[in-house]
Protein backbone atom coordinates (compact mmCIF):
# COMPACT_ATOMS: atom_id res chain seq x y z
CA UNK A 1 0.00 0.00 0.00
CA UNK A 2 1.46 3.47 -1.12
CA UNK A 3 2.08 5.72 1.92
CA UNK A 4 -0.26 8.56 2.48
CA UNK A 5 1.04 11.95 3.62
CA UNK A 6 -1.02 10.90 7.04
CA UNK A 7 1.76 8.17 7.57
CA UNK A 8 4.81 10.14 7.01
CA UNK A 9 6.87 12.77 9.00
CA UNK A 10 6.98 15.37 5.64
CA UNK A 11 6.04 18.48 7.60
CA UNK A 12 3.14 21.21 6.90
CA UNK A 13 5.40 23.03 4.45
CA UNK A 14 6.06 20.13 1.92
CA UNK A 15 5.38 20.51 -1.90
CA UNK A 16 2.45 18.03 -2.97
CA UNK A 17 3.66 15.16 -5.02
CA UNK A 18 1.55 14.23 -8.37
CA UNK A 19 1.05 10.91 -8.98
CA UNK A 20 3.31 11.77 -12.42
CA UNK A 21 6.14 12.30 -9.78
CA UNK A 22 5.17 9.60 -7.70
CA UNK A 23 5.66 7.17 -10.46
CA UNK A 24 8.73 8.25 -11.38
CA UNK A 25 10.16 8.49 -8.17
CA UNK A 26 9.44 4.66 -8.15
CA UNK A 27 11.42 3.56 -11.26
CA UNK A 28 15.15 3.20 -12.27
CA UNK A 29 16.95 2.69 -9.56
CA UNK A 30 20.06 0.80 -9.04
CA UNK A 31 20.35 -2.38 -6.47
CA UNK A 32 22.95 -0.76 -3.80
CA UNK A 33 22.96 -3.89 -1.18
CA UNK A 34 25.68 -3.94 1.90
CA UNK A 35 28.47 -5.49 1.89
CA UNK A 36 27.85 -9.21 2.83
CA UNK A 37 30.76 -9.18 5.44
CA UNK A 38 29.54 -6.29 7.38
CA UNK A 39 28.85 -6.99 10.85
CA UNK A 40 28.62 -4.99 13.73
CA UNK A 41 31.72 -4.34 15.71
CA UNK A 42 30.73 -6.47 19.01
CA UNK A 43 29.20 -9.13 16.89
CA UNK A 44 31.52 -12.10 18.34
CA UNK A 45 30.90 -10.86 22.33
CA UNK A 46 26.87 -10.13 22.11
CA UNK A 47 25.70 -13.11 22.24
CA UNK A 48 27.06 -14.23 25.67
CA UNK A 49 25.85 -10.95 27.27
CA UNK A 50 22.71 -11.69 25.87
CA UNK A 51 22.75 -15.61 27.22
CA UNK A 52 23.84 -13.75 30.81
CA UNK A 53 20.48 -11.92 30.86
CA UNK A 54 18.20 -14.50 29.68
CA UNK A 55 19.79 -16.37 32.93
CA UNK A 56 18.65 -14.02 34.74
CA UNK A 57 15.11 -14.02 33.91
CA UNK A 58 14.24 -17.59 33.04
CA UNK A 59 10.70 -17.63 30.76
CA UNK A 60 9.90 -14.23 30.87
CA UNK A 61 9.35 -11.95 28.32
CA UNK A 62 12.09 -9.31 27.96
CA UNK A 63 11.82 -6.14 25.97
CA UNK A 64 14.78 -3.90 24.92
CA UNK A 65 14.03 -0.60 23.42
CA UNK A 66 16.81 1.50 21.25
CA UNK A 67 14.30 4.55 22.16
CA UNK A 68 12.45 7.29 20.33
CA UNK A 69 13.43 10.59 18.79
CA UNK A 70 13.04 14.07 20.86
CA UNK A 71 11.60 16.78 19.27
CA UNK A 72 14.84 19.55 20.31
CA UNK A 73 12.87 22.44 17.88
CA UNK A 74 9.31 22.31 16.16
CA UNK A 75 10.59 19.74 13.23
CA UNK A 76 14.21 19.10 14.30
CA UNK A 77 15.18 16.66 16.58
CA UNK A 78 18.04 15.59 18.63
CA UNK A 79 20.83 13.82 17.46
CA UNK A 80 19.96 10.02 18.32
CA UNK A 81 22.07 8.07 20.51
CA UNK A 82 20.49 4.25 21.71
CA UNK A 83 20.19 3.30 24.99
CA UNK A 84 22.98 1.89 26.27
CA UNK A 85 21.19 -1.57 27.07
CA UNK A 86 20.00 -1.78 23.62
CA UNK A 87 23.34 -1.34 22.75
CA UNK A 88 25.34 -3.76 24.91
CA UNK A 89 23.29 -6.24 23.71
CA UNK A 90 22.57 -6.07 20.16
CA UNK A 91 25.83 -4.00 18.97
CA UNK A 92 23.93 -1.36 17.41
CA UNK A 93 25.40 1.65 17.93
CA UNK A 94 23.84 3.83 15.10
CA UNK A 95 21.06 6.93 14.66
CA UNK A 96 19.10 4.41 12.33
CA UNK A 97 18.39 2.82 15.33
CA UNK A 98 15.44 4.85 16.16
CA UNK A 99 12.40 3.09 17.72
CA UNK A 100 13.85 -0.27 17.44
CA UNK A 101 13.38 -3.23 20.08
CA UNK A 102 15.40 -6.35 21.12
CA UNK A 103 12.83 -8.61 22.43
CA UNK A 104 13.95 -11.75 24.11
CA UNK A 105 11.59 -14.31 23.96
CA UNK A 106 11.40 -17.21 25.93
CA UNK A 107 12.67 -20.71 24.13
CA UNK A 108 12.30 -23.66 26.33
CA UNK A 109 12.60 -24.52 30.59
CA UNK A 110 15.49 -21.83 30.75
CA UNK A 111 16.57 -20.26 27.50
CA UNK A 112 15.03 -17.23 25.24
CA UNK A 113 15.48 -16.85 21.49
CA UNK A 114 16.53 -12.73 20.62
CA UNK A 115 14.87 -11.30 18.11
CA UNK A 116 15.29 -7.33 16.39
CA UNK A 117 12.25 -5.67 15.73
CA UNK A 118 13.37 -2.74 13.31
CA UNK A 119 12.13 -0.14 10.75
CA UNK A 120 13.82 -1.97 7.08
CA UNK A 121 14.83 -0.13 4.84
CA UNK A 122 11.27 0.58 2.57
CA UNK A 123 11.00 -0.66 -1.08
CA UNK A 124 11.62 1.78 -4.01
CA UNK A 125 9.32 -0.11 -5.73
CA UNK A 126 5.83 -0.74 -4.15
CA UNK A 127 4.51 2.79 -3.99
CA UNK A 128 5.89 3.58 -0.98
CA UNK A 129 7.04 7.49 -0.80
CA UNK A 130 8.74 6.83 2.77
CA UNK A 131 11.96 6.63 1.21
CA UNK A 132 12.00 10.43 -0.17
CA UNK A 133 9.25 11.82 1.45
CA UNK A 134 9.31 10.80 5.31
CA UNK A 135 11.76 13.67 6.92
CA UNK A 136 12.18 11.45 10.15
CA UNK A 137 13.20 8.55 8.70
CA UNK A 138 13.14 8.49 4.57
CA UNK A 139 16.51 7.49 2.94
CA UNK A 140 17.00 11.06 1.48
CA UNK A 141 16.51 12.92 4.16
CA UNK A 142 18.58 10.84 7.03
CA UNK A 143 20.24 8.11 5.44
CA UNK A 144 19.89 4.26 4.41
CA UNK A 145 18.95 1.42 6.48
CA UNK A 146 19.58 -1.81 6.78
CA UNK A 147 17.15 -4.25 5.11
CA UNK A 148 15.70 -7.42 6.89
CA UNK A 149 18.39 -9.93 6.00
CA UNK A 150 21.26 -7.01 5.84
CA UNK A 151 20.27 -6.49 9.20
CA UNK A 152 20.24 -10.41 10.28
CA UNK A 153 23.84 -10.34 8.83
CA UNK A 154 25.31 -7.35 10.70
CA UNK A 155 23.74 -9.19 13.80
CA UNK A 156 23.55 -12.62 13.65
CA UNK A 157 20.04 -11.47 15.42
CA UNK A 158 16.33 -12.77 14.09
CA UNK A 159 14.49 -9.61 12.18
CA UNK A 160 11.75 -8.74 11.97
CA UNK A 161 9.57 -6.00 11.06
CA UNK A 162 9.06 -3.22 14.11
CA UNK A 163 5.33 -3.31 12.46
CA UNK A 164 4.64 -6.99 13.65
CA UNK A 165 5.53 -6.17 17.11
CA UNK A 166 2.50 -4.46 18.14
CA UNK A 167 2.33 -3.16 21.23
CA UNK A 168 4.38 -5.40 22.97
CA UNK A 169 4.26 -6.61 26.77
CA UNK A 170 6.45 -8.35 29.46
CA UNK A 171 9.49 -6.82 31.18
CA UNK A 172 10.72 -3.51 29.44
CA UNK A 173 14.12 -2.34 30.06
CA UNK A 174 12.46 1.53 30.14
CA UNK A 175 10.38 1.15 32.60
CA UNK A 176 10.60 -1.91 34.98
CA UNK A 177 13.23 -1.10 37.43
CA UNK A 178 14.51 -4.88 38.13
CA UNK A 179 15.52 -5.55 34.92
CA UNK A 180 16.90 -2.20 34.70
CA UNK A 181 19.31 -3.57 37.82
CA UNK A 182 19.94 -6.36 36.25
CA UNK A 183 21.53 -5.18 33.10
CA UNK A 184 23.20 -2.22 35.16
CA UNK A 185 24.98 -5.36 37.18
CA UNK A 186 25.64 -7.44 34.14
CA UNK A 187 27.59 -4.70 33.15
CA UNK A 188 29.85 -3.69 35.87
CA UNK A 189 32.93 -5.99 34.69
CA UNK A 190 34.09 -5.47 31.38
CA UNK A 191 35.06 -7.84 28.93
CA UNK A 192 38.46 -7.71 26.88
CA UNK A 193 36.29 -6.19 24.26
CA UNK A 194 34.93 -3.15 26.12
CA UNK A 195 38.40 -2.71 27.74
CA UNK A 196 40.21 -2.79 24.09
CA UNK A 197 37.05 0.02 23.02
CA UNK A 198 37.94 2.48 26.23
CA UNK A 199 40.97 2.49 25.74
CA UNK A 200 40.67 3.53 22.37
CA UNK A 201 38.48 6.22 23.84
CA UNK A 202 40.82 7.40 26.48
CA UNK A 203 43.44 7.61 23.53
CA UNK A 204 41.28 9.81 21.61
CA UNK A 205 40.90 11.61 24.17
CA UNK A 206 44.23 11.91 24.99
CA UNK A 207 44.59 13.49 21.50
CA UNK A 208 41.86 16.14 21.99
CA UNK A 209 43.53 17.57 25.00
CA UNK A 210 46.72 18.23 22.73
CA UNK A 211 44.59 20.02 20.46
CA UNK A 212 43.16 22.17 23.46
CA UNK A 213 46.90 23.18 24.41
CA UNK A 214 47.67 23.58 20.56
CA UNK A 215 44.65 26.38 20.50
CA UNK A 216 45.21 27.76 23.55
CA UNK A 217 46.49 31.07 22.25
CA UNK A 218 43.23 31.56 19.83
CA UNK A 219 40.99 30.67 22.37
CA UNK A 220 42.92 33.13 24.98
CA UNK A 221 42.42 35.95 22.14
CA UNK A 222 38.62 35.15 22.20
CA UNK A 223 35.90 36.37 24.08
CA UNK A 224 34.48 33.14 24.61
CA UNK A 225 37.57 31.41 25.25
CA UNK A 226 35.95 28.75 27.06
CA UNK A 227 33.61 27.71 24.18
CA UNK A 228 36.22 27.82 21.62
CA UNK A 229 37.92 25.17 24.10
CA UNK A 230 34.98 23.42 23.73
CA UNK A 231 34.65 22.99 20.07
CA UNK A 232 38.08 22.23 19.81
CA UNK A 233 37.71 19.35 21.97
CA UNK A 234 34.53 18.44 19.76
CA UNK A 235 36.22 18.40 16.43
CA UNK A 236 38.19 15.45 17.74
CA UNK A 237 35.33 13.88 19.26
CA UNK A 238 33.31 13.79 16.14
CA UNK A 239 36.44 13.21 13.63
CA UNK A 240 37.77 10.29 15.45
CA UNK A 241 34.48 8.67 17.12
CA UNK A 242 30.74 9.68 17.73
CA UNK A 243 31.17 12.49 19.49
CA UNK A 244 31.76 13.52 23.27
CA UNK A 245 30.21 11.14 25.98
CA UNK A 246 29.02 13.82 28.31
CA UNK A 247 28.93 17.80 27.82
CA UNK A 248 32.23 19.46 27.95
CA UNK A 249 33.24 21.18 30.96
CA UNK A 250 35.90 24.02 29.92
CA UNK A 251 35.73 26.06 33.06
CA UNK A 252 38.21 28.62 33.21
CA UNK A 253 39.04 30.98 36.50
CA UNK A 254 36.29 30.61 39.27
CA UNK A 255 33.85 28.70 37.06
CA UNK A 256 36.22 25.70 37.80
CA UNK A 257 34.11 25.96 41.24
CA UNK A 258 31.01 24.76 39.28
CA UNK A 259 30.98 20.97 39.36
CA UNK A 260 29.06 20.85 36.01
CA UNK A 261 30.16 24.16 34.07
CA UNK A 262 29.11 23.54 30.57
CA UNK A 263 27.63 26.94 29.79
CA UNK A 264 31.46 27.64 28.76
CA UNK A 265 30.60 31.21 28.20
CA UNK A 266 33.68 32.92 29.97
CA UNK A 267 36.98 34.68 28.64
CA UNK A 268 40.15 32.99 29.31
CA UNK A 269 42.64 34.83 31.68
CA UNK A 270 46.19 33.87 30.95
CA UNK A 271 46.71 33.83 35.21
CA UNK A 272 44.19 31.66 35.63
CA UNK A 273 43.54 28.07 35.17
CA UNK A 274 41.84 25.84 32.88
CA UNK A 275 39.48 23.10 34.50
CA UNK A 276 38.12 20.65 31.64
CA UNK A 277 36.65 17.81 31.21
CA UNK A 278 35.79 16.22 28.45
CA UNK A 279 36.06 12.42 26.96
CA UNK A 280 35.54 11.42 23.40
CA UNK A 281 33.12 8.90 22.98
CA UNK A 282 33.68 6.21 20.21
CA UNK A 283 31.56 4.63 17.78
CA UNK A 284 30.96 1.86 19.64
CA UNK A 285 29.55 4.18 22.36
CA UNK A 286 32.30 3.33 25.11
CA UNK A 287 33.56 6.46 26.62
CA UNK A 288 36.50 8.33 28.12
CA UNK A 289 35.95 10.74 31.20
CA UNK A 290 39.27 12.55 31.83
CA UNK A 291 39.98 16.04 33.66
CA UNK A 292 42.86 17.73 33.83
CA UNK A 293 43.32 21.74 34.75
CA UNK A 294 46.18 23.98 33.13
CA UNK A 295 47.64 26.86 33.70
CA UNK A 296 46.68 29.51 31.03
CA UNK A 297 49.97 31.09 31.19
CA UNK A 298 51.66 27.70 30.87
CA UNK A 299 53.34 27.36 34.30
CA UNK A 300 51.51 27.42 37.86
CA UNK A 301 51.48 30.57 39.98
CA UNK A 302 53.03 29.31 43.97
CA UNK A 303 48.80 29.47 45.17
CA UNK A 304 47.87 27.33 42.00
CA UNK A 305 50.82 24.60 42.89
CA UNK A 306 49.94 24.74 45.89
CA UNK A 307 46.23 23.56 45.82
CA UNK A 308 47.17 21.54 42.54
CA UNK A 309 49.47 19.38 44.80
CA UNK A 310 47.25 18.51 47.34
CA UNK A 311 44.56 17.83 44.90
CA UNK A 312 47.26 15.40 43.38
CA UNK A 313 48.25 13.85 46.38
CA UNK A 314 44.61 12.67 46.99
CA UNK A 315 44.58 11.18 43.57
CA UNK A 316 47.52 9.42 44.29
CA UNK A 317 46.51 8.01 47.19
CA UNK A 318 43.03 7.52 46.16
CA UNK A 319 44.74 5.28 43.03
CA UNK A 320 46.76 3.68 45.55
CA UNK A 321 43.55 2.02 47.04
CA UNK A 322 42.22 0.25 43.79
CA UNK A 323 42.66 -3.53 44.11
CA UNK A 324 40.45 -6.49 43.55
CA UNK A 325 38.49 -7.20 46.97
CA UNK A 326 39.08 -3.72 48.06
CA UNK A 327 35.20 -1.92 48.62
CA UNK A 328 34.56 0.23 45.86
CA UNK A 329 34.60 3.60 48.16
CA UNK A 330 38.25 3.24 49.81
CA UNK A 331 39.94 4.71 46.94
CA UNK A 332 36.98 8.05 48.08
CA UNK A 333 38.34 7.46 51.04
CA UNK A 334 41.61 7.26 51.27
CA UNK A 335 42.12 10.82 49.14
CA UNK A 336 39.59 12.55 51.61
CA UNK A 337 42.10 12.07 54.43
CA UNK A 338 44.94 13.66 52.25
CA UNK A 339 42.20 16.49 51.25
CA UNK A 340 41.22 16.72 54.78
CA UNK A 341 44.56 16.41 56.43
CA UNK A 342 45.59 19.09 53.51
CA UNK A 343 43.19 21.67 54.60
CA UNK A 344 43.98 21.51 58.07
CA UNK A 345 47.59 22.11 57.65
CA UNK A 346 46.13 25.08 55.57
CA UNK A 347 44.34 26.44 58.53
CA UNK A 348 41.46 26.46 56.76
CA UNK A 349 39.98 23.26 59.06
CA UNK A 350 40.96 23.48 62.90
CA UNK A 351 41.62 19.45 62.23
CA UNK A 352 40.97 16.72 59.94
CA UNK A 353 38.28 14.84 61.45
CA UNK A 354 34.73 15.11 60.82
CA UNK A 355 33.31 16.06 57.26
CA UNK A 356 33.68 20.11 57.28
CA UNK A 357 36.54 19.32 54.91
CA UNK A 358 33.42 18.52 51.90
CA UNK A 359 32.32 22.25 51.92
CA UNK A 360 35.87 22.63 49.26
CA UNK A 361 35.29 19.04 47.37
CA UNK A 362 31.35 18.18 47.62
CA UNK A 363 31.18 14.94 45.84
CA UNK A 364 32.22 11.69 45.44
CA UNK A 365 36.23 10.80 44.03
CA UNK A 366 35.11 8.79 41.03
CA UNK A 367 32.10 5.89 38.88
CA UNK A 368 32.33 3.53 37.22
CA UNK A 369 32.67 3.78 33.35
CA UNK A 370 31.76 2.76 30.19
CA UNK A 371 29.13 2.83 27.79
CA UNK A 372 27.54 5.70 29.86
CA UNK A 373 30.31 8.38 31.47
CA UNK A 374 28.33 7.16 34.90
CA UNK A 375 27.99 3.62 33.62
CA UNK A 376 25.75 0.78 35.66
CA UNK A 377 23.86 3.54 37.82
CA UNK A 378 20.78 1.18 38.52
CA UNK A 379 23.21 -1.05 39.57
CA UNK A 380 22.05 -1.78 43.70
CA UNK A 381 24.69 -0.64 46.17
CA UNK A 382 25.42 -3.45 47.55
CA UNK A 383 27.28 -4.98 44.33
CA UNK A 384 28.43 -0.77 43.22
CA UNK A 385 28.73 1.61 45.71
CA UNK A 386 28.62 -0.60 49.19
CA UNK A 387 30.12 -3.58 46.88
CA UNK A 388 33.89 -4.00 46.53
CA UNK A 389 36.42 -4.12 43.38
CA UNK A 390 36.92 -6.83 40.85
CA UNK A 391 39.22 -7.53 37.96
CA UNK A 392 37.79 -5.82 34.37
CA UNK A 393 35.90 -3.05 36.54
CA UNK A 394 36.79 0.54 34.58
CA UNK A 395 36.66 3.46 36.73
CA UNK A 396 37.47 7.03 37.16
CA UNK A 397 39.30 8.56 40.10
CA UNK A 398 39.26 12.58 40.45
CA UNK A 399 39.27 14.12 43.82
CA UNK A 400 38.64 18.04 43.40
CA UNK A 401 38.90 21.56 45.40
CA UNK A 402 36.59 23.96 44.78
CA UNK A 403 37.22 27.00 46.54
CA UNK A 404 34.28 29.35 45.88
CA UNK A 405 35.32 32.88 44.85
CA UNK A 406 33.00 34.36 47.66
CA UNK A 407 33.52 31.95 50.52
CA UNK A 408 34.95 33.90 53.69
CA UNK A 409 35.92 31.01 55.46
CA UNK A 410 39.11 30.85 52.99
CA UNK A 411 42.11 33.35 52.68
CA UNK A 412 41.66 35.60 49.77
CA UNK A 413 44.80 34.31 47.53
CA UNK A 414 42.60 30.91 47.66
CA UNK A 415 39.18 32.25 46.51
CA UNK A 416 38.06 31.14 42.64
CA UNK A 417 40.27 28.37 42.39
CA UNK A 418 38.55 25.40 41.52
CA UNK A 419 41.53 22.13 40.52
CA UNK A 420 40.26 18.53 39.48
CA UNK A 421 42.49 15.99 38.15
CA UNK A 422 40.67 12.71 36.73
CA UNK A 423 41.99 9.93 35.18
CA UNK A 424 40.40 6.26 33.86
CA UNK A 425 41.81 2.95 35.71
CA UNK A 426 40.88 -0.86 34.55
CA UNK A 427 40.92 -2.94 37.72
CA UNK A 428 43.60 -5.85 37.37
CA UNK A 429 44.61 -9.19 39.25
CA UNK A 430 46.85 -7.08 41.02
CA UNK A 431 46.25 -3.29 41.10
CA UNK A 432 44.71 -1.06 38.15
CA UNK A 433 46.30 0.02 34.99
CA UNK A 434 46.22 3.67 34.39
CA UNK A 435 44.88 4.21 30.86
CA UNK A 436 45.22 7.72 30.53
CA UNK A 437 48.61 8.01 32.04
CA UNK A 438 49.85 9.39 27.84
CA UNK A 439 48.50 12.67 30.05
CA UNK A 440 51.14 14.30 32.62
CA UNK A 441 49.54 15.05 35.95
CA UNK A 442 52.40 16.13 37.98
CA UNK A 443 53.03 19.82 37.99
CA UNK A 444 56.14 19.69 36.06
CA UNK A 445 54.85 17.06 33.78
CA UNK A 446 52.04 19.77 33.02
CA UNK A 447 54.26 22.90 32.58
CA UNK A 448 56.89 20.36 30.49
CA UNK A 449 53.88 19.23 28.07
CA UNK A 450 52.38 22.39 27.45
CA UNK A 451 55.63 24.31 26.60
CA UNK A 452 56.38 21.26 24.16
CA UNK A 453 53.01 21.71 22.56
CA UNK A 454 52.35 25.29 22.41
CA UNK A 455 56.57 25.53 21.22
CA UNK A 456 55.55 23.44 17.95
Amino acid sequence: MADTPSRLNIGSHDLPVSAELSRFMAADWAASPLPDAARVSAYEVTPARRARLSARFPGERLIIPAGELKVRSNDCDHRFRPHSAYAWLTGLTGEDQVGHVLVLEPSGPHGHEAVLYLRPRSSRADGSEEFYRDRRYGEFWVGRRPDLAEAQRLTGLRCAHLDALGSPTGRNAASDAELGTALSELRLVKDAWEVAQLQLAVDHTAAGFEDVVRALPRALAHPRGERWIEGVFGLRARAEGNGTGYETIAASGAHACVLHWIRNDGRLDRDELLLLDAGVETDSLYTADITRTLPLSGRFSPVQRQVYELVLAAQDAGMAALRPGASFRDFHRAGMRVIAEGLAEWGVLKDAQGDLHRRYTLCSSGHMLGLDVHDCAKARAETYLDGVLEEGQVLTVEPGLYLQPDDETLPAELRGIGVRIEDDLVITATGARLMSGALPRTVAGIEEWMGTLLAG
